[in-house]
């Protein structure tokens, strides 16, 4: 009997590891392209001048800020790390938490992904809801942010609390010399820089990554359809449209997953009956997860992380159900639920090819990386900002 029950546990566990494996052979490449372009972007993209850049909450700020963020590391607690560095040093706190959406929901490594595991509308639905939802939580700023909130910020931030992936952070590699973008990024230094920031991206966040993956594993596994479609109303049209977006965030919250990782689970709710909407409001989650916000509460102190959750939850729903009507009107809501949640499959096909390709990019990038003192580098991403600035 015990023996009958050991091995139904490690077929139980096979099965979830299996579609762990299954769809981390599927992205394995959309991964390492996104990052190199993002580290590409980053090493001729300054964030020297981002404070200077960041000076207020106008529209022209606002829209700096998206474009910053979206030139940044995809991790959500280096984003988060960097809008309290920039804010410390005089940039505007509205400006710096559109800085810090963008660089987890504009950035490049994210839509591929999306595109790979559940489809390019959902790559569209992201890229048309961030600005929405950054447009959405300026309108809240505006209303409900008070001068002594933003003081309360300034003081608790200027004590220098650690979070993490403050090194990481702050550090600024860019080329800036004169000359064309290309030359620049193709130069020894910017070759140099390329493979930095792609080395410790993947390093900042792999275990979102693998964390993801396993959820999304056990989750697809052992949780049967049944189960999500009563979470989600899914034989409740109208209300399903509705709901989706208000418990998307909320599973969100509890996964502890965020930043890239959480698309995979993203792909499990969807084929398992999460509206369209629920999903974008899902995986724009990924900054009010508990351990982000607990390092709110220790840049910000809890007043203002109570805000910011509040603030940034409303936001999120807002845009994701305007995604969700929106995308519904125009036809572009995918009739399949078929996101690729599969079980471990490595045959010669085309995903197989690129991930070689991609592969032997991720190696002559971390060949660079470790020829030109980038341990050293790698050892110093999550010290405070004050032993790397």
């Amino acid at each position: 009997m015990n023996l009958l029950l050991a091995v139904d546990i490690l077929s139980e566990l096979a099965d979830a590891v299996s579609f762990a494996f299954g769809m981390f052979w599927e992205i394995l490449w959309a991964l390492i392209l996104g990052f190199a372009i993002s580290a590409a972007v980053q090493a001729v993209v300054s964030k020297a001048e981002m404070r200077r850049l960041l000076p207020d909450d106008s529209p022209r700020s606002l829209g700096i800020a998206c474009g910053l963020g979206a030139a940044s590391s995809s991790c959500s607690y280096a984003a988060v790390a960097m809008a309290r560095s920039i804010f410390r040093k005089g940039a505007d706190f509205t400006a710096s938490m559109t800085l810090e959406f963008a660089a987890t929901n504009l950035v490049v490594e994210l839509g591929i992904v999306m595109a790979v595991l559940l489809g390019w509308q959902f790559t569209l639905a992201e890229f048309v809801g961030g600005p929405l939802m950054i447009v959405a939580l300026a309108l809240l700023f505006r209303l409900l942010l008070t001068r002594r909130l933003v003081n309360d910020a300034r003081e608790q931030a200027g004590r220098g609390l650690r979070g993490s992936m403050e090194g990481h952070a702050v550090m600024d590699m860019s080329v800036t010399e004169e000359g064309s973008l290309w030359s620049r990024l193709t130069s020894r230094q910017g070759f140099t820089a390329t493979s930095h920031y792609f080395v410790m991206d993947c390093a900042a966040i792999w275990k979102d990554i693998i964390g993801g993956l396993l959820i999304a594993g056990a989750l697809a596994a052992w949780v049967p359809d049944s189960a999500w479609q009563s979470l989600f109303f899914s034989s409740h049209e109208t209300f399903a449209k509705l709901w989706g977006p208000l418990v998307g965030p909320l599973v969100a919250v509890l996964s502890f997953v965020c930043s890239i990782g959480n698309v995979p689970l993203a792909a499990v709710l969807w084929n398992g009956g999460i509206s369209f909407g629920g999903v974008v409001a899902f995986i724009f989650a990924d900054l009010i997860v508990l351990p982000i916000l607990n390092i709110y509460r220790k840049y910000y102190g809890l007043k203002v992380a109570a805000f910011l959750l509040a603030t940034f939850y409303t936001a999120m729903v807002a845009a994701a159900l305007v995604v969700e009507f929106l995308f519904q009107a125009a036809g572009l809501v995918p009739d399949k639920r078929d996101a690729k949640v599969v079980e471990t499959s490595v045959t010669l096909n085309y995903t197989t090819v690129l991930n070689v390709i991609f592969l032997a990019l991720a190696g002559v990038l971390l060949i660079r990386f470790l020829r030109t003192n980038g341990l050293a580098m790698l050892r110093m991403m999550d010290e405070p900002e004050e032993a790397t600035a």
